[in-house]
């Protein structure tokens, strides 16, 4: 068999993914695994299918072992899903990671760190603890805070929140996959406190001190080439890093900044190069990069990625220097037993399924692409003789040849990366083919010269001062040429995450017809038939799914944003934007994983400027055919400056917002306050009635009665007015609704549904959700029923 560990790995996946929906007891996943052993041991016949099943239940096993509840005093046993305050004492597993951002204009530090927990001061008693803990604070710790202190922390520990809106990140499925199963939130810095001391740091933290010193040898200050100098060499994050990033995700060369098998590959690639150089025989190659690469590894604080990359990395320069037969596929499959061995949990870490994929794909996808473009560029006309061809010069042929390389690898990771990168970043980025051939050789010099400063600082602090600004002119061209590249037309898009169902679909089709291998197979009618089923039901679900019409209630602090996502791109909707902290923060990345990229329709229903303050940041990040602002006069100085700026339908009483109708402001309407002015909207979804007041007072109530003495609606979603309650009983007894979805928030306090409110409401007959207890909802309208989840996808409470 060509690859004998690519069945063992499927199998052992197969195996670490029943391990995740389907829980049985561990005494009985060992005692099958044992029986299972026994008989493939003592049974000749039927052994190969026998082995199979083992290798499946050790993944089952694998998989649940590392996720079951065995220790007694395991914080998820003592806590469960309380939120109590806590002294915590424990061992820092990680350095404080520092990040700032902007908060009205304001900004805010934040430190976070990893603890590995001893003890827990809970109910007036000191308790072993065990399990691992994110703790964080605003403000930035003292360098004294650094791996293996042990510590002592005050403050309230949870589980780790969920997402803001659907298709955002997730911090507790992201943290559970890293066996971190709370976070512990302290007031202030002075609530950690060190309670050992003497220990002197760990080398990984000494050589990260001693490096970013080095680097910096010979330039006049930090900026931001330097910063991610010290990103891409040492695995550092720049504490503004969330604003750094962006230009990097859109033009597809963010890669280039974590210590993935890009950087570990090439840090291979430019030690066997300099060895192989020096003619040094293959075997004593390996015997010296192995060793340096895993002592890089160590060096950075043993990353997961970089640990993954380093496995994958070794089990190929292993059978490379020992003359084994070559297979990147098998050597592929090699790492990830190993890796999921240790770890079943990476099995779901975007990184990993980023690494193997793309490695994969550029494993199938090179070949056939490097051999037709050498074909058309460099061989010439095949009838011609060899005399008679045309040459390339010299000094050409050989850069020619390692572009033409350069773009065969861009073209297969860009092709990997489709469906994992439009899941995880909701991004669809073309650009990334030409950018990648320029960032990824201009990253490799960066790295040479990086390791040439690290490598001579400590004894010709003058030569290393010429690596560094090498180093500095070519991160400051590769962060022109990200920037530029993201500003191309077309360069990106956002795009909606796929199905898991279609990502695996896709994956196995590219390896199946790029390797030829559905044509060779045995039963290569079955085999093609079943990927046409499959291929069927995948369009027939996504036609289904298109005809469902999603309303997104997003509280923003008590401001809501509500999106129309229709069945037609063409009928969507957006209602207020919150404020610009929530717009950037919430509203923005939200459309952005819903695959939006232009905007039919923006509606500033409401005149006050918690609502309509994140305009700007959506204006400048989606393009709008058309915004349409209330009738009614506004007395607000900032929303007469916003509206003068763009165009603009003004909206009364009898228009239409696309399939929607207004009912409110009536064309004599002019209330003093903005909430008393502001739009009211029904429509129909899929047969049902819908009616939206983002946040309409009583005055505003009773001219909308007066208006429409008729109305019925079937669903209502009502935000807060600044001083009234919502949905008077009058209005309540009018509309006869079946459902309410009320949009306040946790805070501010004054944005919370006030006990009356929720007292009057309970003796209604409709089901009443609130997004204060809930967070954003979603609501799921089919022709015949519809149905309200949270970001989680779980039934509201």
């Amino acid at each position: 068999m060509k690859r004998p560990l690519l069945p063992v790995a499927l199998l052992y996946i197969f195996g670490i993914l029943c391990g995740e929906y389907l829980h049985p007891a561990l005494p009985i996943l060992f005692a099958t695994s044992f029986i299972v052993a026994a008989m493939a041991l003592a049974l000749a016949r039927g052994r190969a299918w026998l082995c199979g099943l083992l290798t499946v239940m050790v993944g089952w096993t694998g998989q649940s072992w590392h996720s079951a509840i065995i220790a007694p005093d395991d914080l998820r046993a003592q806590l469960g899903l309380q939120t109590v305050d806590v002294r915590l004492r424990g061992i820092l597993q990680t350095p404080p990671v520092q990040r700032i951002y902007e908060r009205r204009g304001l900004e805010v530090s934040n430190s976070t760190v990893m603890v590995d927990a001893s003890e827990i001061f809970i109910n007036d008693t000191w308790r072993p603890a065990y399990g691992k803990v994110n703790a964080t604070v605003r403000g930035i710790l003292s360098p004294n805070f650094y791996e293996g202190r042990r510590v002592e922390i005050a403050g309230v520990i949870q589980r780790p929140d969920g997402p803001l809106a659907q298709g955002l990140f997730n911090p507790r499925d992201y943290y559970a996959r890293e066996d971190i199963f709370y976070q512990l939130r302290a007031t202030a810095t002075n609530d950690f406190v060190l309670i050992s001391s003497g220990e002197q740091p760990p080398i990984s933290t000494r050589f990260r001190r001693w490096a970013m010193k080095t680097l910096s040898i010979g330039m006049p200050g930090e900026d931001e080439p330097m910063r991610l100098t010290w990103t891409l060499m040492l695995d550092w994050k720049a504490p503004n890093w969330t604003d750094v990033e962006e230009p990097f995700m859109q033009a597809g060369t963010y890669h280039i900044f974590a210590v993935d098998g890009l950087r570990i590959g090439l840090l291979a690639a430019i030690c066997l190069g300099l060895l192989r150089l020096a003619q040094v025989p293959r075997a004593l190659c390996g015997a010296i990069v192995l060793p340096v690469l895993w002592f890089y590894v160590g060096l950075t604080g043993w990353p997961a990625s970089a640990v993954r990359s380093a496995i994958m990395m070794s089990v190929i320069i292993a059978g490379w220097s020992l003359r084994r037969p070559g297979d990147l596929i098998n050597s592929l499959c090699a790492a990830a037993l190993i890796i999921l061995i240790w770890q079943p949990g990476q099995l779901f870490q975007p990184g990993f399924q980023l690494s193997f994929m793309v490695v994969a794909c550029i494993a199938v996808i090179v070949p056939p692409i490097n051999d037709w473009l050498t074909r058309k560029l460099f061989k010439g006309d095949p009838m011609l003789p060899d005399t008679l061809q045309p040459r390339w010069p010299p000094l050409l042929l050989t850069p020619a040849r390692y572009m033409v390389e350069t773009f065969s690898l861009s073209v297969a990771a860009w092709i990997g990366s489709l469906p994992l990168a439009a899941y995880y970043f909701h991004l669809f980025t073309p650009v990334s083919i030409p950018a990648n051939c320029v960032v990824v050789p201009a990253t490799a010099l960066a790295l040479f010269s990086g390791m040439g400063s690290l490598l001579t600082g400590a004894w010709w602090p003058g030569l290393a001062a010429l690596f560094n600004n090498a180093t500095w002119a070519l991160m400051k061209f590769i962060i022109w040429f990200s920037e530029w590249a993201a500003t191309w037309p077309s360069s990106h898009f956002n795009a909606a995450a796929p199905s898991f169902a279609f990502c695996a679909f896709y994956y196995a089709a590219i390896i199946m017809l790029v390797t030829g291998w559905i044509f060779r197979a045995r039963h290569k009618w079955i085999v093609t038939g079943a990927m046409f089923a499959v291929a069927a039901g995948l369009i027939i679900h996504w036609a289904i799914a298109r005809r469902t019409i999603h309303l997104h209630v997003l509280p923003l602090g008590g401001a809501p944003a509500i999106f129309v996502d229709s069945s037609t791109s063409q009928k969507n909707l957006l209602v207020d934007c919150g404020d610009a902290n929530s717009a950037g923060l919430i509203l923005k990345p939200f459309l952005a994983s819903q695959g939006v990229n232009r905007l039919p329709s923006l509606c500033l229903a409401v005149g006050l400027l918690p609502y309509f303050d994140g305009t700007k940041t959506i204006l400048s990040n989606f393009a709008v055919n058309q915004i349409f602002i209330s009738d009614a006069p506004s007395r607000s100085e900032a929303y007469r400056e916003l509206i003068e700026k763009f165009r603009h339908t003004s909206l009364h009483d009898g228009k239409n917002v696309g399939a929607w109708s207004v009912l409110h402001p009536g064309t004599n309407d002019a209330f003093t306050r903005a909430d008393d002015n502001s739009v009211v909207l029904r429509g129909e979804c899929n047969g049902h009635s819908v009616l939206v007041l983002p946040a309409l007072g009583r005055n505003g109530q009773d001219s909308l009665m007066r208006l429409h003495p008729d109305l019925r609606a079937e669903i209502v979603i009502a935000g807060l007015p600044t001083s009234d309650e919502p949905l008077c009983d009058p209005l309540l007894d009018l509309l006869q609704a079946r459902l309410i979805i009320v949009a306040d928030a946790e805070f501010p306090a004054t944005r919370r549904a006030s006990p009356k409110l929720r007292g009057r409401l309970a003796r209604r007959s409709a089901r009443v959700f609130y997004c204060r207890d809930n967070g954003a909802l979603t609501l799921d309208i089919s022709r015949k029923v519809y149905a309200v989840h949270t970001a989680t996808g779980e039934p509201p409470k």
